[in-house]
């Protein structure tokens, strides 16, 4: 791969979903997306389609059941038709810009509509899992609600990578959805998860996600998330004292 500045998308599998629902899965507060749209990835059965690659990502390499695989990645499946965007780690600010052009352009799919979704530190015991909802549209405004799904009544701001698809959806007239989820302030959030797809996800995309794992589980997903973050805090910081590659459990 060049090393340039943008990104680009290795197709794994030919054939596209029609018209499908994307549904954004990054690493972002309480990573509520990664917990939500791994379930889902899993639960529908959805096959490794395409993987992003960009020079802006950290140097880093990521494996799981023991091989390695791309840090960003595009899972689809055609029943119901949805494609899932997934990154192992939180990307940094310069590989927004690419990844979003990626995702949106280079991946030559026609979406009937995208879904995104934000986690926002909840300060309240409360407030934890609620959810609410901005569209690019009033089409999709007047679907929020009559899917029950909560309106935002207040101005607000979305940054990082999920900010970045947002706009990017809204300037090129792709029709989004943004889910923004309180979640705990400090430590990876099942529960959120689990909020958001039975509070939105399932009335707003046609199909049902048994999410009984994200709390039957918690305890073990936040460790196990706790512990990659960690990780990969750990080969940040090695790399910033010695500038040179590093393996993760060094």
């Amino acid at each position: 791969m060049s090393r340039d500045k943008g990104a680009k998308c290795i197709w794994i599998e030919d054939e596209r979903p029609d018209e499908p629902t994307l549904i954004e899965g990054l690493s972002g507060h309480g990573l509520v997306a990664s917990i939500a749209v791994d379930l889902i990835t899993r639960q529908l059965g959805l096959s490794h389609h395409a993987s992003i690659q960009s020079s802006e990502f950290p140097p880093v390499v990521t494996f799981a059941d023991g091989l390695v695989q791309d840090l960003v990645r595009v899972y689809a499946g055609e029943d119901p038709p949805v494609m899932t965007l997934q990154s192992d780690l939180a990307l940094p600010p310069n590989a927004l810009k690419p990844v979003s052009n990626c995702v949106l352009s280079e991946v030559g799919v026609e979406y009937r509509r995208t879904i995104f979704i934000a986690g926002a530190p909840a300060e309240s015991k409360e407030q934890l899992g609620n959810v609410q909802a901005v569209a690019t549209t009033e089409a999709l405004r007047e679907e929020l609600r009559d899917a029950d799904v909560p309106v935002a009544s207040k101005n607000g701001v979305v940054g990082g990578i999920t900010g970045a698809l947002v706009r990017e959806c809204y300037q090129l007239d792709i029709p989004a959805t943004l889910l923004i989820v309180q979640a705990h302030p400090h430590l990876p959030d099942p529960g959120a998860a689990q909020s958001v797809i039975e509070t939105a996800l399932e009335p707003l995309v046609e199909f049902d996600i048994d999410t009984t794992e994200l709390e039957e589980h918690a305890e073990e997903i936040r460790n196990q998330m706790n512990q990659i973050a960690q990780q990969y805090k750990q080969v940040a910081e090695e790399q910033d004292a010695e500038a040179q590659p590093t393996g993760m459990f060094q």
